[in-house]
């Protein structure tokens, strides 16, 4: 079984704690102990919203501030690998090709960003896609996908399950909200939607929470599920 966990830098290094580094570490480590075969994604979170903040005033344009972003979520990746020791492969893979070569081999692989114009989230689903992994998480700082942007909308809806085409419908109608942030990025909703892949989104600021989702389909997030899909968490396993 493998699994392909997004994680926002936001909520994997806030404040760039060891402490709470080795405990997303501990999460990954356990899912290895119950035999899935992990790919992980980190984001850049408020470290990269600062150096491209400071970038845009330097006069960097969007391209230049993509591979900015990019970077900075390699280096959030190789605090994990830190953490991980020998049961990563040693450096984030460059591309898709590379990660699925050291999940073949037994390692975590651990990415960040991959190309300008893609989110992580984009980035783990792709990842899931072409390792055709059995579940997609996607630890944000939301507890799952709502019908509008929780923070400006005090009565957005939440949904317990979605299919993936209404995933993309949803987070098409939130991106065109103007400043309204959603859980997800509609690219990534879209190679979702692609792959038919199960996807989980839930608040990942405790990584049991993630533990718990993987190996037992207990979470409060929401699950996207194929049209026709029997099981509610068709990767748990008895």
């Amino acid at each position: 079984m493998k699994v392909v966990v997004s994680i926002g830098g936001s909520v994997f290094a806030p404040d760039l704690s060891p402490a709470r580094i080795r405990e997303h570490a501990g999460a990954i480590e356990s899912l290895g102990e119950a035999g899935w075969s992990t790919g992980v994604v980190i984001g850049g979170g408020g470290v990269a919203r600062e150096y491209i903040g400071a970038a845009r005033e330097l006069g960097a344009n969007e391209m230049q501030l993509d591979y900015l972003g990019i970077a900075v979520t390699r280096l959030n990746a190789r605090l994990l690998i830190a953490a991980l020791g020998e049961a990563a492969a040693p450096s984030p893979p460059d591309d898709y090709e590379a990660a699925g070569a050291a999940l073949h081999r037994g390692d975590v692989a651990v990415m960040g960003g991959v190309a300008p114009g893609q989110t992580t989230d984009a980035v783990s689903a792709a990842f899931a896609e072409y390792v055709n992994a059995d579940l997609l998480v996607l630890a944000t700082s939301v507890d799952g996908v709502y019908s509008a942007d929780p923070k400006a909308d005090p009565v957005a809806e939440k949904f317990e399950s979605l299919t993936p085409a209404e995933l993309v419908d949803v987070i098409a109608d939130i991106e065109m909200s103007a400043g309204a942030a959603a859980p997800v990025d509609l690219l990534a909703a879209k190679l979702i939607e692609r792959a038919g892949l199960p996807t989980v989104v839930l608040d990942g600021n405790d990584p049991d929470t993630i533990v718990a989702a993987v190996c037992d389909g207990d979470h409060d997030g929401t699950t996207i599920l194929p049209d026709g899909a029997e099981d509610s968490e068709p990767w748990v396993t008895e």
